[in-house]
């Protein structure tokens, strides 16, 4: 049996081309960027280059990309850094990533406080009364690009536009970049993390955008490279992957979007046609295309998960940061999702890569799989205690 991958919020498989990219770098040049021989200034260059691309294709200056693990360590790099030391005031938005949310209940437990923005039944955060959650002592607003579990874009740029100068916005892109254009500068944040990972770049890799006028506070201390924001040795091969990666996704953005509709489209039609009732939890036609978060009444999304598994579709209940905690999806509470629909709710996540065929045989599994729990079910309630014919 073929399994079929649609959990590529989680993350996507590394194209054959960022690995050629990336080759030179791992079996060849083994310079440290760092160092005057010529190894090392052949290294060099090349993260030089990188940085430049990656800065070009976002907006950005290349002095404003500094390059990290991955997003957890931008978003935990950009949160305490702006926010500084307490006392302070810190907006969110309730629908954040944990790799986002965690950092703030640090900033909580060290004497911040916080206040939420609220957010619509589609998931989009209301910032049109934002003054009124505004204090003097505000630090720090975070918001999301789109979101991981539903796709839903949120206001940044016009967030930006209604802050104090004084406040800084962090913006977790990691489920935008590669997929919507992003611009660092137009969208008037202070910083912006991403995760090469996510856009078919390799794992181990990302970065976080400064604003030049932004001061963050380091986390890490030891070393000159990336302005001492980010010290330690630069892994050149993931870095030259991720820009590879980057400049692949904004050169096939438009066909690449166009690929992943029809796929949506076909989904939920073999979906909703083959297992009804589905209920879309977030925007129709709005969001991400890539990102759908489904409900299926009568059905436990946990042994659904299982299920699908055993059929061979890789999916998830969450955001893979979170798999494992028994506790009901945070945005989808904050979405206020009905009880019935947040224990059947389940995320699938495309890639440009899966074929028509893919999605349609995997929406028929899961239609079996969802009619032969909801049988199941059916068949048990008259042996459950109290249960009357």
């Amino acid at each position: 049996m073929q399994r079929i991958y649609l959990d590529s919020n989680a993350t996507t498989p590394m194209l054959p081309a960022v690995w050629e990219a990336m080759r030179p770098y791992l079996d060849g040049i083994a310079g440290n960027p760092a160092s005057a021989h010529q190894e090392g200034r052949q290294a060099r260059r090349a993260l030089d280059d990188a940085r430049e691309q990656v800065a070009q294709l976002l907006g950005a200056h290349p002095d404003e990309v500094i390059f990290t693990s991955g997003a957890t360590e931008a978003n935990n790099l950009a949160l305490p850094g702006l926010a500084g030391e307490p006392p302070g005031h810190l907006l969110v938005s309730p629908i954040e990533h944990p790799s986002v949310s965690e950092p703030i209940r640090q900033l909580e437990q060290r004497g911040f406080r916080r206040s939420d923005i609220p957010v619509s039944r589609e998931g989009v955060a209301q910032i049109e009364e934002i003054n009124a959650l505004l204090h003097p002592e505000t630090r720090l607003v975070a918001l999301m690009r789109a979101n991981h579990e539903t796709g839903a874009l949120q206001p940044v740029r016009e967030l930006a536009e209604r802050l104090p100068a004084e406040v800084a916005l962090h913006c977790d892109a990691v489920q935008a970049v590669g997929k919507i254009p992003v611009h660092f500068h137009e969208l008037g944040v202070a910083t912006l993390s991403l995760s090469a990972h996510k856009f078919h770049g390799p794992k181990g890799v990302g970065a976080l955008l400064i604003n030049r006028c932004t001061h963050l506070r380091p986390a890490l201390w030891g070393g000159h490279q990336q302005r001492g924001i980010r010290p330690g040795t630069e892994p050149v091969a993931l870095v030259v992957g991720l820009a590879r990666a980057l400049a692949l996704a904004v050169e096939e953005m438009r066909i690449r979007t166009m690929r992943i509709e029809a796929l949506r489209r076909r989904f939920l039609e073999v979906l909703r046609q083959q297992a009804a009732p589905v209920v879309l939890n977030g925007p129709e036609n709005s969001g991400v295309p890539h990102t759908m978060n489904l409900s299926f009444p009568g059905v436990h999304a946990d042994v659904l998960l299982i299920k699908l598994d055993l059929v061979g579709v890789a999916c998830s209940t969450g955001s893979a940061c979170s798999s494992g905690s028994l506790l009901p999806s945070p945005v989808l509470t904050a979405m206020r999702v009905p009880v019935e629909l947040l224990r059947s709710a389940m995320r699938f996540s495309l890639n440009a890569l899966l074929t028509v065929e893919q999605v349609e045989e995997a929406a028929q599994r899961i239609a079996r799989a969802v009619q032969r729990l909801r049988s199941a079910d059916e068949e048990m309630l008259p042996l459950l205690p109290g249960a009357t014919s």
